[in-house]
């Protein structure tokens, strides 16, 4: 298996993609193909002693920043490390991509060049969240701001077969975002998504309050765009104020840090539970080749669990998946009509 990994996406490229990516070249058992400026690249791995074995290189002049609008990987950036593994994984030399960088641009690019699942009206930022148990699916996380209930029955199609087929969830359940748990609640779009969404042959198990999402109360959550990252901001920002909080308790005196001690296991345990770096990312669902965004903020270990959950992704076969069971439904749809 290779993998395309763009080297220059993210705050500490390339120094913490290329061990990132080493690491999975030995320890996941993949080739790598790294995308940007061939002589930085280089430079980094021999000053750092990173061995470049089964890791090739594609040369990119140019990088897109975060500030760079998202229609810019198509135009003034087109020569950038993002839009050439775009290309490369769209031209069959690899059988994944992989970036930290711009989100925007990557669904753009992701889009025009990579192309959706045959059927997948809109790609969706998929981002892995922790929950009191285990860990469940936002589907959309911010990339759609305006959905059809089409479109949300579709998200809830393309998680239920990403945590069945990577995550090895048996029978997912898939929830919708709302504002009450009774099947009237919502506006138009929530209460037509609701319908499609019982229709669908996925285990659809109705509405859900935001304040029931940290609990294991779904698999999937299906949501708008826009109420999707809402959701996902304040779920990061609640979590590290309550770590920062608990931090707090336990160091503001003597017999605290005691008690501290006492339980460092199970804060160390909780820590690693609401860690952004054991998920590695999310992939980008409907694209019809994996594609994978991981943190802007990533370091090696971040990009090596990136890797492992886009090597099950590619096992998995989640793209196909997703396209046989968007036919299935446009056929079932044809008959019905």
């Amino acid at each position: 298996m290779k993998i395309i990994v763009d080297a220059f996406g993210g705050d500490n490229a390339p120094l913490e993609i290329i061990k990132g990516s080493a690491q999975a070249v030995q320890g996941l058992d993949m080739d790598i193909l790294l995308t940007g400026r061939e002589d930085e690249i280089r430079r980094a791995a021999s000053e750092n002693g990173i061995s470049m074995e089964r890791m090739e290189i594609a040369n990119a002049p140019d990088v897109i920043s975060m500030n760079d609008s998202a229609g810019e990987i198509m135009k003034s950036k087109s020569q950038s490390s993002m839009a050439e593994g775009l290309r490369r994984l769209a031209a069959g030399e690899g059988d994944a991509f992989v970036s930290g960088g711009n989100s925007g641009a990557l669904v753009v690019g992701a889009s025009l060049i990579v192309k959706r699942v045959r059927g997948i009206k809109r790609i969706a930022f998929a981002p892995i969240i922790p929950k009191s148990c285990g860990c469940f699916m936002l589907i959309d996380g911010g990339a759609n701001v305006n959905c059809k209930p089409e479109i949300l029955q579709q998200f809830g199609i393309m998680g239920s077969i990403y945590m069945s087929k990577v995550m090895g969830v048996k029978n997912p359940r898939v929830a919708l975002a709302n504002i009450g748990t009774e099947d009237h609640k919502g506006g138009d779009l929530q209460r037509g998504a609701f319908e499609l969404l019982q229709k669908s042959d996925i285990n659809f198990v109705g509405n859900i309050e935001a304040r029931d999402i940290p609990a294991d109360a779904g698999d999937v959550i299906v949501a708008d765009g826009f109420t999707g990252n809402i959701i996902l901001k304040t779920y990061e920002g609640v979590a590290l104020m309550l770590m920062s909080k608990l931090k707090h308790i336990f160091t503001r005196r003597a017999l605290n840090k005691l008690a501290a001690a006492i339980v460092l296991k199970d804060i160390r345990s909780l820590k690693k539970q609401f860690d952004y770096n054991e998920y590695g990312g999310a992939p980008l669902m409907g694209c019809s080749k994996p594609v994978f965004k991981t943190h802007g903020s990533a370091k090696a270990k971040t990009v090596y669990n990136a890797l492992r959950l886009t090597k099950a992704y590619v096992e998995g076969n989640v793209s196909d998946e997703i396209a046989a069971s968007v036919e299935k439904y446009r056929s079932l749809t044809s008959e019905l009509s």
